[in-house]
């Protein structure tokens, strides 16, 4: 290959939607911009969003590839790509799947917040597994997947893409994201699964101030602890690449920081896969450089292999003639680009997809009823009781599917989805009088609708408030290269770009709940969001639903009216106000007090969620290199609870954390029914540790103390009731 050759494997510098246009017969062809961009590479490495839709984008069912016509579209533009290239090199299709394939008619899943929720990785494996053969059926190859992103402060408007607070629980969720939608490890990858991109490689999570792309104020021992767990349980879950983050750390931004993407990822893990740079980010680096040839020749050499939109990686044949870079680095990029277009089987059979799967939707709805939480349930307000004729449905969230899913996501056709007013206007029994107003948008102050709303409220038995926020974009958004959001238009209250500095609803909102409770009607409060939102604790019952999706509503009505139990378990704490922060639960064990002028305790902790019945927990036993726990339902409905293990480090080289979860497992039980649970505890851990046994972070059930061996053996001592 020449050098210009191998450049041009390295480069994925064109926005997909920019290659190709529909024909008068409905068909598509190249653009010109595909041909100018084949042409100055002899080929193309690869090709992001080629069946991206959206505002950014401008795609939508007017004129974007369908389910119809993506796999016409990818093979057009692949038969394109290799007639152009000397060698017959195919084209690697490089798509967005944060929460299902994010493309036309393309099936949605709940956002990564809601996943955490769920506590249960087989079936987020599961619906993994579908959203990689939707990609494949297609025509596309490798989904981006945001899965590293740890959630450390809430007002970051990304901090929907994350999978919670915790890096055990992202570490778990990660492995069964890889399973899913990769397969069990091997060298060629099955028709209908895809290679994974996890993102940020690492530490975005810790932007300072919540502001995206700020920069992070990590040492190595919190990246480390906090911010790479999940990415090493990924990669040894075999997964096929990672993104390098935007941020940087200790100065150096992660798509140059050679300490990171070589010495960490390849030497000492031992990671063989491709390292993909963010938008832009390349160019970003002649900040440090001076220019972009050097930017790009930094990147190349720091580890990274194939850039995004960028100019600099589009010079590297100057570079390497300048000695900037070796050859043998450029050679050593290509071949994994190279290699993973082998795996795909892309010499072999171009252009042939599998068959596109079915049962989206219902696993969209499974994910979402496992991810529903209830957070406050006093008196019993819920489920709905059998002597409520009349409920009244409020609020802004309550009638729309606009606003139940995150960014990135595709426009839907009408009619795709439900809302709650729907569902439960379709599954309240017969006689149920299910009343409407919206009371107010989710964002502003306008309040001439919360008299209707009270109105309604009091005339009911219960009064359903459904609020929250939105990351909908619209055709109005301003964007930035990128893809982040510039403004904030409509009522876009999260998303990437979507940052805030408090973490208050819009003031109507709070205005409608004041009103609706003061009226004496018990009040049932329904969360739609992206992020902990900061509510007043005064309705009797609430339950929050991270973007759930299209048919969100469905689950949330299921849960209100008992059909479903609520399953979920918070994957982040919820502060009281955004001046508490930070208020997640595994700070450093320091004997810090807390304020004059409020509580420094979460209004509900990490791991907390309510279920409609009861459960017990016996003694922990010590069995083997695990821990087994007693689980009874002594309630009299059927439910889930999620017992929960977390680790105090009692004696250490270095100051420790106040809890760790360590374990976890769902277990489902009948009224009555008893099981016994055994929960793994890595032999990795060393040291004199405390063994809790809990149903959240902030609510211990019993305490076992262990000495772990640096054999792995452990040695347990007769179980205490110790409180946190």
């Amino acid at each position: 290959m020449t050098l210009r050759e191998k450049a041009g494997q390295l480069n994925q510098r064109m926005y997909g939607w920019d290659a190709y246009r529909r024909t008068p017969d409905g068909g598509f062809e190249p653009t010109e911009a595909l041909y100018a961009e084949t042409e100055r590479f002899a080929g193309l490495g690869a090709l992001y969003g080629l069946l991206r839709a959206d505002a950014w984008s401008g795609v939508d069912h007017t004129g974007g590839p369908g389910a119809e016509d993506s796999a016409a579209l990818t093979d057009l533009v692949q038969r394109h790509v290799t007639e152009r290239s000397r060698l017959g090199i195919p084209v690697l299709f490089v798509e967005e799947v944060p929460h299902g394939h994010m493309a036309l008619d393309g099936t949605v899943l709940p956002v990564n917040l809601a996943v955490g929720a769920t506590f249960d990785p087989g079936l987020y494996e599961r619906a993994a597994a579908h959203a990689a053969a939707e990609l494949r059926a297609r025509g596309g190859h490798v989904a981006l997947v945001s899965a590293l992103d740890i959630a450390r402060d809430p007002r970051w408007g990304r901090t929907e893409e994350c999978f919670g607070e915790d890096p055990y629980l992202a570490a778990r969720l990660t492995e069964a994201l890889v399973r899913g939608m990769q397969g069990e490890p091997a060298e060629l990858f099955a028709a209908d699964k895809a290679p994974v991109v996890l993102k940020h490689f690492a530490g975005q999570g810790a932007t300072v101030g919540g502001r995206n792309s700020a920069e992070s104020e990590l040492g190595w021992r919190e990246l480390h602890e906090i911010h790479l767990p999940a990415a090493r349980a990924g990669i040894r879950a075999g997964a096929a690449a990672v993104m390098a983050a935007y941020n940087e750390v200790d100065g150096m931004p992660c798509s140059g920081n050679r300490a990171l993407l070589t010495e960490l990822l390849r030497e000492r893990w031992g990671f063989e896969g491709l390292v993909m740079a963010d938008g832009l980010a390349v160019d970003r680096l002649a900040r440090i450089t001076g220019d972009k040839v050097s930017a790009g020749a930094l990147a190349l050499n720091a580890g990274v292999d194939l850039s995004l939109w960028d100019e600099g990686f589009t010079h590297l044949a100057e570079a390497v003639e300048r000695g900037l870079v070796s050859e043998q680095a450029l050679d050593a990029a290509v071949a994994r680009v190279l290699r993973l277009k082998f795996r795909l089987g892309l010499f072999d059979r171009p252009g042939t997809t599998p068959p596109a799967p079915a049962g989206g939707r219902e696993l969209s709805t499974a994910l979402a009823r496992a991810a529903v939480t209830l957070l406050r349930n006093d008196g019993g307000t819920l489920p709905v009781r059998s002597g409520v004729s009349r409920i009244a449905v409020l609020g802004p969230q309550s009638a729309t599917t606009a606003h139940q899913s995150g960014d990135y996501t595709a426009p839907q056709r009408p009619g795709t989805g439900s809302s709650v007013l729907d569902a439960l206007r379709r599954l309240a029994r017969p006689g149920v009088d299910i009343r409407h107003a919206p009371g107010c948008v989710l964002t502003g102050d306008d309040l001439s609708g919360i008299p209707e709303a009270v109105a309604e409220a009091a005339a009911s038995d219960l009064a359903v408030v459904v609020l929250g926020g939105s990351s909908a974009r619209t055709p109005d958004t301003g964007f930035a290269a990128n893809g982040a959001a510039l403004t904030a238009v409509s009522e876009m209250t999260c998303g990437e770009g979507v940052d805030l500095a408090g973490l208050r609803l819009g003031a109507a909102q709070y205005a409608l709940l004041d009103a609706v409770v003061a009226t004496g009607t018990p009040t049932a409060v329904v969360l739609i969001q992206g992020r902990p939102h900061v509510v007043p604790d005064t309705a009797a019952a609430v339950l929050t639903a991270w973007y759930p999706g299209p048919w969100g509503g469905e689950a949330i009505a299921e849960v209100l009216l008992g059909l479903a139990e609520p399953a979920g378990r918070l994957p982040v704490s919820v502060p009281r106000s955004a001046a508490q922060l930070p208020v997640y639960y595994n700070h450093k064990d320091t004997e810090y007090g807390g304020y004059v002028d409020e509580s420094a305790e979460p209004l509900y902790s990490f791991g907390h969620g309510l279920s409609y019945t009861r459960f017990e927990f016996g003694p922990p036993r010590v069995s083997g290199h695990g821990i087994e726990v007693d689980v009874t339902n002594s309630g009299d409905r059927h439910g889930r609870t999620v017992v929960q293990v977390y680790l105090r480090r009692l004696v250490t080289p270095v100051w420790p954390r106040t809890l760790e979860l360590c374990a976890f497992e769902g277990v489902a039980l009948a009224p009555g029914e008893r099981r016994t649970v055994t929960l793994t505890v890595g032999a990795e851990l060393t040291g004199a540790v405390e063994i809790r046994v809990a149903e959240s972070a902030r609510a211990a059930l019993s305490v076992v103390p262990v000495v772990v061996h640096p054999d792995g053996a452990q040695n347990f001592t007769a179980p205490a009731d110790t409180p946190l």
